[in-house]
């Protein structure tokens, strides 16, 4: 084995000064020591440290790999000095590639006793990558049969462990049929299944392994790591295995913690510091791995390519044509997506398939090609890391900036696929009821705006009950975030309706129209529900009612712009609130929302007039009527002043002139028409500056006439739309005379 050159610094002389020759010596002084000096002095102890541990490593690696015969680790103080080097350096800083070679060879090879081989495998904790010639070796060892039971159960949990962090896997996927001998074992069947899992491809699934693995599951029973198998196997032939598997197991392989788990976070953390080129290289392989993994639910996703440096040398040596069609591609030598198109069909997947999150490529492919074992291998990962890692659900969880990111790769990756992880979905669903609202809340707020269709009794257990305690029970902004989220879901949603009626009609309960309607209508009503309660908790704050106007702008244009037949009045909680808002914008969004659900509704009706065959979904006539209602209401509130004479709403403004007498206000009946209003008052008094500067006393009685069309066009000119367009499509006067110009 090639021993790693020592890279010792020479030490630099210590230059002092006369007066303060050392810091310690001018701290005694009281004098001032020299910033430049000090950084340079610790660097050359660092220096100093790094080259005794790298030293002693050597030393150790040298003395484990002259062992010739049996040693007993009692009274032995060489071989105690030299294990404790190894440990610490491990959990330090990791092991450089070199040292696996001998460590393995010696932990597998039977000459040390088993307390020392477990101390041993624990320890083998990479700082960059691990050699694959030295796990192939220690796999060979297997065969001899040396090392006892428990140390081979431990070499295997330390394999699916680093799996990703082995810098090339040909030769371990050589030893396929090797790995899955040891299936009869039922101490180690969960770990070869596991290990089996992470190495299988297409090419692997043979008929003389499907019937092994069924007598198994006959023997054993329905055991979770064999139905992730033959689930794996089912997906790339599905002609060969033709029993019904259970649709999705929460857990396929056990979740007991690894003894390298944290030793991992913490190398990973220590590196960060070091200099780029090491760093980077810990970084592209130490992140979280393929599906649902059980010794290595980190947290940082993993590159999908291998070891760049070999990359180059392929490169180098053969040039390798990527417009190939009998061969297999290796995703890594992907570079461009014309490169993507032309090798699809027989492309290469990584086995690190959670490097799918990072990689555009591979999302296309995602979207190209509906490969059900991508999704199967990314729903086993990804619910793996999101159980392990949920730092309300996990006590003494230290890393919520990393599951934050980590939460914001998932989102981004959704969004980029246009459709949500089912992994994600039952986290969400597991998590939301134990959620307090502010650890990621924008990440776990915006996941939410990717579940599927589900119906309402799934929903309202799992997410609207949850939600609903902590909305009305948290903050302003995080009230105005859940809308966001929910008015998000729901766009969603209508999307996928949009992109589904040019496909082929998948018929199941929710994926119908009428499950989408059903669906729909309860997310609306729930928003309904939520917002007036929030309206009345927060003293119809302006800002609130702008996030709840937001959503009903969606809702208003269903009909029209999404094509769904289904539209649902807003209710009168939020109504009235809005049309009596101090706030211009909102009441300007409150008119265009009230235009677009007459433009809906007058395309409804001409609809089912056209229509000789009963349609399928028509709109209730308590729509149109709450319609009316509301129309009625804003005509006399904002033009004619009768609001507190016709409002017939059950919630309305209507009022007896006796009481209204009571409140002293002089002109009652037109306090809320677009001059008197409260949210229209200030552009009343800048409209009078302009076109009467004389008249300081601000009449506003002379807006009447010729310059109440004045004033229109000029609240048309200081971008108020949706009242212009409203006033246009209600107020038959200004109709008649829009369509006259016309």
């Amino acid at each position: 084995m090639q021993r790693r050159q020592s890279s010792k610094t020479p030490r630099q002389p210590l230059q002092a000064h006369d007066k303060n020759q050392t810091d310690l010596s001018a701290w005694r002084k009281g004098g001032r020591t020299d910033p430049e000096k000090s950084v340079q002095n610790h660097q050359s102890l660092q220096d100093q440290k790094n080259d005794s541990k790298q030293d002693s490593l050597e030393q150790a690696l040298g003395y484990f790999e002259k062992l010739e015969h049996r040693v007993s680790l009692k009274k032995n103080s060489v071989l105690q000095e030299h294990l404790t080097t190894v440990e610490s350096i491990a959990l330090q800083t990791g092991l450089p590639p070199e040292g696996f070679d001998v460590l393995l060879k010696v932990a597998l090879s039977g000459k040390l006793a088993d307390a020392v081989n477990t101390r041993l495998l624990k320890s083998l904790v990479p700082a960059s990558v691990i050699p694959e010639d030295a796990v192939v070796y220690s796999v060979s060892l297997l065969c001899v049969g040396k090392c006892s039971d428990n140390i081979q159960l431990l070499f295997l949990r330390w394999l699916i462990t680093m799996f990703d962090f082995i810098d090339h896997k040909e030769q371990l996927h050589a030893l396929y049929g090797f790995f899955f001998s040891f299936l009869q074992d039922d101490k180690m069947c969960p770990y070869v299944c596991h290990l089996l899992y992470l190495l299988t491809r297409k090419e692997s699934v043979k008929p003389f392994r499907i019937r092994r693995l069924l007598d198994l599951q006959a023997k054993m029973g329905m055991q979770s790591h064999l139905q992730a198998l033959l689930s794996l196997y089912k997906l790339f032939c599905p002609e060969l295995v033709t029993i019904t598997l259970s649709g999705k197991m929460k857990t396929y392989f056990k979740n007991s913690e690894g003894p390298w788990k944290e030793a991992i976070n913490t190398v990973r953390r220590r590196n960060k510091g070091n200099s780029p080129v090491s760093q980077t290289l810990f970084l592209r392989t130490a992140q979280p791995q393929s599906r649902k993994r059980k010794w290595n639910a980190q947290l940082f996703i993993p590159a999908s390519s291998t070891n760049k440096n070999s990359l180059e040398e392929d490169r180098g040596k053969n040039h390798v044509n990527l417009c190939r069609t009998s061969e297999s591609l290796p995703v890594e030598q992907l570079q461009t997506f014309s490169q993507l198109l032309q090798n699809i069909h027989h492309l290469q997947l990584p086995s690190q398939m959670g490097s799918v999150l990072t990689n555009p490529l591979l999302l296309h492919y995602m979207n190209c090609i509906k490969d059900e074992s991508v999704y199967l291998r990314l729903y086993y990962w990804m619910g793996q890391i999101l159980q392990e890692e949920c730092i309300w659900c996990v006590a003494d969880n230290r890393y919520e900036e990393e599951f934050e990111d980590f939460l914001e790769t998932i989102y981004k990756s959704e969004c980029f696929l246009q459709e949500g992880f089912s992994a994600c979905e039952e986290f969400l669903y597991k998590s939301l009821p134990l959620w307090d609202g502010s650890c990621c809340q924008s990440q776990i707020l915006r996941l939410v705006s990717w579940i599927p269709l589900n119906t309402f009794s799934e929903m309202k257990s799992h997410l609207y009950d949850p939600l609903t305690q902590l909305f009305l029970t948290s903050s302003l902004y995080f009230k105005c975030s859940v809308l966001e989220s929910l008015k998000e879901l729901l766009r969603n949603w209508l999307n996928w309706h949009l992109d589904s009626e040019s496909e082929s009609p998948v018929q199941s309960l929710n994926t119908t129209l009428s499950g989408l309607v059903n669906v729909v209508a309860d997310l609306i009503n729930f928003v309904g529900l939520i917002s007036t309660a929030a309206l009345r908790l927060e003293n119809n704050n302006a800002f609130l009612l702008y996030f709840i106007l937001d959503f009903y702008e969606t809702v208003c244009d269903m009909y029209l712009k999404y094509n769904l037949p289904l539209l649902i009045m807003l209710p009168a909680g939020v109504f009235y609130p809005a049309l009596l808002s101090m706030d211009s914008i909102n009441l300007n969004q409150l008119c265009y929302i009230m235009y677009r659900y007459r433009s809906n509704l007058v395309a409804a009706k001409e609809n089912e007039q056209s229509k000789k065959k009963i349609l399928q979904f028509k709109f209730s006539s308590q729509t149109y009527q709450e319609y009316n209602q509301y129309i009625t209401a804003m005509v006399g509130c904002l033009w004619t002043s009768s609001v507190f004479e016709k409002d017939t709403h059950p919630q309305g403004l209507r009022m007896d002139d006796e009481l209204l007498k009571k409140t002293a206000v002089r002109e009652f009946k037109s306090s809320f028409n677009i001059v008197y209003h409260p949210a229209m008052t200030a552009y009343a008094i800048f409209f009078l500056q302009q076109a009467c500067p004389e008249d300081t006393t601000l009449d506003f009685n002379i807006i009447k006439g010729k310059r109440w069309n004045w004033y229109l066009e000029y609240l048309y000119a200081q971008g108020l739309k949706g009242l212009k367009v409203f006033i246009e499509s209600s107020i038959s006067r200004v109709s008649k005379a829009c369509q006259s110009k016309a």
